[in-house]
């Protein structure tokens, strides 16, 4: 990979990175005095950007054109038609999808469930973890893995 697409996949991963930090910071704690459950709506927000720009990643280290998107099923579907790996994520990239924008909005979903923030974050994960492991790979042979 050359030195200028290694440095746009590093900022997409630097991106990611970002929010799943702010994920992270952002899931409450049923222990914490002052609970807001409204809370796991915006992490669940932050979960699905990062798998976005982890996937934007893979797609940018492949030289894949997907333009400015926000749909999952869409990016995992373009890393599917170069990697068959990929085609499994389908099921996690339907999870995240509402959080893309939907979640954003007032009237789509008032309030997530600690199980509805789960899934989603357990589906940002899974594609996060491939698509990274996927990435490593081709660093570490400079050769597409497939």
């Amino acid at each position: 990979m050359d030195e200028s697409l290694q440095e746009l996949v590093d900022d997409w991963l630097t991106k990611a990175s970002g929010d799943k930090k702010a994920a992270e910071r952002l899931e409450p704690s049923e222990h914490e005095p002052d609970y807001d459950p409204a809370l796991y709506g915006r992490a669940a927000f932050y979960w699905q950007q990062a798998a976005e720009k982890t996937l934007k990643a893979y797609l940018s280290a492949r030289s894949i054109v997907f333009g400015k998107t926000h749909d999952l099923e869409r990016l995992v579907s373009l890393a599917a038609s170069i990697e068959d790996g990929f085609n499994p994520l389908g099921d996690a990239a339907a999870t995240l999808a509402p959080f893309a924008v939907e979640i954003r909005y007032p009237g789509d979903w008032d309030e997530l469930s600690r199980d509805e923030y789960d899934e989603a974050k357990d589906a940002a994960r899974e594609i996060i973890a491939f698509a990274t492991q996927r990435i490593d790979q081709e660093s570490d042979t400079g050769t597409q893995a497939d």
